[in-house]
């Protein structure tokens, strides 16, 4: 109670009760020691998180760093945002090899987005079969881009009626199992 008195008045730092460490002065910066301690014992996760924010910094040295790191530990999708760092050659030199690896390795990992990608891939080379699988697993799992892309290859003549329209009702269904009436109100 007196150690309370004393940081009401000011005079002392509010600090953990049973630790004494100093309390942090925002929640951000909690929220960076918390990451810095995930980092230290190799989260994948927080690893990719500490990668994306050196890239949105422009330290993409760091970002490749973290990112790598994430990827061996298993984060798929670290493979994804590798996979853009290696197409746009940030933090490393452009190689469309290790860029589709990555979203190949992503994708398998079930990254919808990474599954997209791989169909524009396939469809800008001509593998329009390759593409139209890609698009249709991805919109299988609710990926809104994929099913707008499946929509130009049905209105060009590469899709079938009955094949858009079964996936067009798995995708809904993707949708619909991720709605909830608490989350609605």
């Amino acid at each position: 109670y007196a150690n309370q008195s004393l940081e009401v008045e000011g005079r002392l730092k509010h600090s953990c009760p049973f630790c004494r460490q100093l309390a942090p002065n925002s929640q951000i910066e909690s929220d960076t020691l918390e990451l810095a301690d995930r980092v230290k014992v190799n989260d994948p996760v927080a690893l990719r998180q500490v990668g994306s924010r050196c890239h949105m910094k422009g330290d993409y040295n760091g970002a490749f760093e973290y990112t790598s790191k994430a990827v061996e530990f298993g984060d798929v999708a670290a493979h994804y945002y590798l996979s853009i760092m290696y197409g746009d050659g940030q933090g490393v030199k452009k190689d469309e090899k290790k860029e589709i690896y990555h979203l190949e390795q992503a994708a398998i990992g079930g990254h919808t987005n990474a599954r997209n990608g791989l169909g524009c891939i396939e469809g800008y080379r001509g593998q329009h079969d390759r593409a139209i699988k890609h698009f249709t697993i991805a919109a299988k799992q609710g990926h809104d881009e994929s099913v707008g892309n499946l929509k130009k290859l049905y209105k060009v003549g590469k899709v079938s009626k009955e094949d858009f329209a079964a996936t067009l009702r798995a995708y809904q269904a993707a949708v619909g199992a991720t709605k909830s009436p608490q989350r609605d109100a």
